[in-house]
């Protein structure tokens, strides 16, 4: 039975605050922490944490790649992602697919679907299916009409790994493939939408009841009658007390002004940090080459961006940079709350909308997943990063001659 106390920390339990000064771990999982539980454990190994933040490890619901990978690479390059992400203090992520949907590529689908059973860096609880039945296309974003049969074609092809799906509700058929999701088990994720209200509310009464890269491909509705406000998508879900959102939370995909307006409709458990990341995410700033057959131009002010004076959308934006332990220090900056509900937002709420319940937490029984911060002016560093009771990152050691 491997043990481990984790000591002179600051633990802290979202949406409660820090709770203790120790961790225990054994045999991977959370021993509650308290002194008498630590002092009767026989030879175990101890890290003393020197005084630093420990959390859960940040939970990513949407992600395509992290550096110079992207997850829909090929099986290699999804492993090689999920151990990179460790070093941002990401311990679970959902890869997101928006290419390998077709029938034509069902034999890739299966090999990345596969290769989550492999994974020995962040834990990958499923696949997010981005697409194909959205109304609004994005990068390799197939667009189908609702089907349930190839719904069931995705789930057999994945062998049931698929955790989420993204879905607009004005895509003919959508209702029974919603209800179908949510059958499996799977998630649901209203996006890429110009959606009525109406078609809004019919989606999110079918079982769709969370928003993904919430604001972002949610077009404003067209006004029709001069002085009168339209309404759509955004509306119906910011109204809807049982729909949850996530946020690109880099300050270029969405102003703070506008995640505020979200925190005060739904409360701070009712809204969740994602990357959206992609090739780039993570590197410093300069010029590099894409799998897509451009090069982009990363600077911290304006992300990732086309550069290619021949592309029609030369200057556009190309997925996100974004980090998630950049996110949350970038929430912790923008927002009038207390930390511990911040730190809510990258890791128990998501675990709660993936049914996760041993993750993103620190209770007795829960997966060690966990991370010591460093905290600069600049921001937040992951010191070292725990899954399951194991190192999958030391910046320590990382960072030694």
């Amino acid at each position: 039975m491997s043990n481990l106390v984790i000591e002179n920390i600051r633990a802290l339990e979202p949406g409660v605050g820090i709770i203790a000064e120790a961790v225990h771990i054994t045999d991977g999982k959370i021993v509650k922490p308290d002194a008498e539980t630590v002092q009767g454990i026989s030879e175990p190994e101890r890290i003393d944490g020197g005084g630093r933040l420990l959390t859960p490890g940040l939970i990513d619901l949407h992600a395509h790649g992290i550096g110079p990978v992207s997850y829909e690479a090929g099986p290699e390059a999804l492993r090689e992602g999920l151990r990179r992400v460790t070093r941002h203090g990401t311990t679970c992520v959902l890869p997101t697919l928006t290419g390998s949907m077709s029938p034509e590529r069902f034999d890739h689908l299966a090999s990345l679907a596969e290769a989550l059973d492999e994974a020995d860096g962040a834990s990958a609880p499923g696949l997010h299916l981005e697409g194909p039945f959205v109304g609004l296309p994005g990068a390799m974003i197939p667009i189908v009409p609702g089907d349930v049969e190839l719904l069931e074609a995705l789930w057999d092809t994945t062998g049931g790994r698929v955790k989420a799906m993204s879905v607009s509700p004005e895509v003919s058929g959508i209702l029974p493939v919603i209800e179908r999701l949510c059958r499996r088990d799977i998630v649901p994720m209203i996006t890429h939408t110009r959606a009525t209200a109406e078609e809004t509310l019919e989606a999110i009464e079918a079982g769709a009841r969370h928003a993904t890269h919430f604001y972002d491909v949610f077009p404003v509705p067209d006004e029709t009658d001069p002085g009168v406000r339209p309404v759509g998508a955004v509306e119906a879900i910011l109204a809807e007390t049982r729909c949850t959102v996530d946020f690109i939370c880099d300050g270029i995909h969405v102003a703070p002004v506008a995640i505020r307006a979200a925190l005060a409709a739904k409360g701070y458990r009712g809204l969740m940090l994602i990357t959206d990341a992609n090739v780039g995410a993570g590197l410093p700033e300069g010029m590099y080459d894409t799998p897509a057959g451009y090069p982009i131009k990363i600077s911290r002010e304006r992300g990732a961006r086309i550069h290619d004076p021949k592309h029609p959308l030369d200057g556009a934006l190309a997925g996100s940079t974004l980090t998630m332990e950049r996110g949350i220090t970038n929430l912790l900056r923008w927002l009038d709350l207390p930390p511990e509900q911040i730190w809510a937002m990258g890791t128990s709420n998501p675990a709660r909308l993936l049914g996760l319940e041993a993750k993103g937490t620190l209770r007795e029984g829960a997966d060690a997943d966990l991370v010591l911060w460093e905290e600069t002016d600049e921001g937040l560093s992951a010191l070292k990063t725990w899954v399951g009771g194991r190192c999958v990152h030391d910046g320590q050691a990382d960072a030694a001659p």
